[in-house]
């Protein structure tokens, strides 16, 4: 029997609503309980190409995920979950108030959940050549 209450998973669930709940506030949750300014995003480090927020985030998510979901079959199911997620909520970004859709944001979402899969994918085939 699947057990969707186990530790791990209780955290990736934890991490997406957080993730969610974020993504969908209007304005900056952050920014309002930091700096007392609902407009101002606090920023980890300065962005080069991409959001460099958004890629951790979703670089974090990513490796939660695969780390609680293991098996082989569920890592193409999580794959696509987290980069429609990844899309899915940058679009929300042109109807909520006081956020706006920007490209570097969609693209530091995409990368971080990209690099994830990728080293997903050799540790899966790293596995496979040692069996």
């Amino acid at each position: 029997m699947i057990n969707i209450f186990s530790r791990y998973k209780l955290i990736f669930y934890f991490f997406n609503f957080v993730l969610i709940f974020l993504y969908l506030f209007p304005g900056s949750f952050l920014g309002c309980y930091l700096y007392d300014d609902c407009l101002k995003q606090p920023q980890i480090t300065s962005d080069f190409i991409v959001s460099s927020n958004h890629l951790y985030a979703f670089f974090i998510l990513s490796v939660v995920g695969f780390l609680t979901f293991k098996k082989r079959s569920v890592f193409k199911i999580l794959s696509i979950y987290l980069i429609s997620l990844s899309i899915i909520l940058e679009l929300f970004h042109f109807i909520i108030p006081e956020r706006s859709f920007e490209l570097s944001d969609l693209f530091g979402n995409l990368i971080g959940v990209i690099i994830v899969i990728f080293l997903g994918f050799f540790l899966i085939k790293n596995e496979n050549y040692k069996n």
